[in-house]
């Protein structure tokens, strides 16, 4: 059977970043943290139910939004209804993602003992210029003091978040952001290029951004930095020390399947190869979710034409790229709806086989888009 992870979305934010394109809703009053937590329990039961779920959950990612606004009383309501209801691995991995403006010691010491022992900081920059242009409520100091706070809390492992090509960088400052970051000793870093997402205030208004140039110099620079550092480029925008790759979302991208439950949570649950491979969507508004969390859910099957391309999406995100015996196993398709493809690939030197791994090349990760576009049938 496949790995099986568990996704929690919590929707509610300090404040909405204007390149934010999560499904995450300013708090304007008292959080509903009783009625929310009630409502994504009783979504959990509703997709055990649904999908006849036995298999064992081998991580968990609470994210949003800011989950770590909520009281550590109801993420122990929360982790505790799920233990009732779910099987959980022995070395679970348990995320929490939290923002600077949001970190309190006795709080995060709490979250740590309740069993979360991975945190996710969103950094974003240390520059507080920059953090200005994000629109984000923390500034440089308050992102290093968060840090601090982690190490103190007891958190042995944990991601930092940060953006390149904002708007307004000069050359230097992304490299600076890393440095610092390497400072603080995380044992996993997070970074990707900002970019204009749909319905975003900065897709409506866009800010003006570096040049092409100036982002590539950049992105190669503090690729180096992290290199030197013995933080290891696992996947695209993800880098990490030795063992901390974050296993939740390595499962993502290996094509496994994931629960999700949360107002706007997606997720993927295999019941039959090739057919029934289905995605699942719910309510994205969490006044919608709050009122019926057990009835809100879009879901469809993957349809066997875009088996291909959905599985090649996600693997080569990663370094370890996938073999023929993966994918079958993952899709339940024959290598041969793959063979064109790759072989078109690999004539363009845009991906190679080592080791009967299909991996992109660095022209390959750099011209992604390229990559996949030969996988559309």
């Amino acid at each position: 059977m496949q790995p099986l992870s568990l996704y929690v979305h919590i929707p509610w934010c300090i404040k909405k970043c204007p390149y934010c394109d999560f499904n995450s809703h300013a708090a304007k009053a008292d959080l509903p943290e009783i009625a929310y937590i009630n409502a994504l329990l009783a979504d959990l039961t509703s997709d055990i139910e649904r999908f006849a779920i036995s298999r064992p959950i081998h991580s968990i990612f609470i994210g949003g939004g800011t989950p770590s606004l909520f009281s550590p009383e109801s993420i122990v309501r929360l982790l505790d209804g799920i233990k009732q209801r779910v099987n959980l691995e022995s070395d679970l991995e348990i995320t929490l993602e939290a923002n600077p403006g949001t970190f309190e010691s006795a709080k995060f010491r709490e979250f740590n003992a309740l069993g979360i022992n991975r945190l996710s900081i969103g950094i974003q920059s240390f520059n507080d210029g920059l953090l200005t242009k994000l629109g984000r409520v923390h500034s440089g100091k308050e992102a290093i003091k968060a840090v601090e706070i982690a190490h103190n809390a007891g958190f042995a492992n944990f991601n930092l978040d940060l953006m390149f090509g904002l708007p307004g960088a000069i050359s230097g400052d992304s490299e600076n952001d890393i440095a610092t970051a390497i400072d603080l000793e995380p044992t996993h870093i997070s970074f990707y290029q900002l970019t204009l997402e749909p319905n975003t205030w900065f897709h409506k208004f866009p800010p003006k951004l570096p040049d092409d140039e100036i982002i590539f110099t950049t992105q190669q620079n503090c690729q180096r930095l992290l290199t030197e550092k013995g933080y290891s480029q696992y996947e695209i925008s993800a880098y990490s020390k030795p063992g901390k790759q974050c296993r939740h979302n390595v499962n993502y991208w290996q094509f496994g399947d994931y629960l999700g439950i949360g107002a706007g949570a997606h997720g993927k649950i295999t019941t039959r190869l090739p057919d029934k491979i289905i995605r699942t969507a719910k309510a994205k508004s969490p006044e919608t979710y709050l009122n019926n969390p057990t009835n809100n859910a879009a879901s469809q099957a993957i349809t066997i034409h875009e088996l291909p391309l959905e599985y090649a999406m996600n693997q080569f995100r990663l370094r370890t790229g996938f073999t023929l015996e993966h994918y079958r196993n993952m899709t339940g398709l024959d290598a041969i709806t793959l063979q064109s493809a790759l072989s078109e690939c690999e004539l363009q030197g845009l991906i190679s086989l080592n080791n009967d791994c299909y991996v992109c090349t660095d022209k390959g990760w750099n011209f992604l888009d390229n990559v996949l576009e030969k996988f559309i049938s």
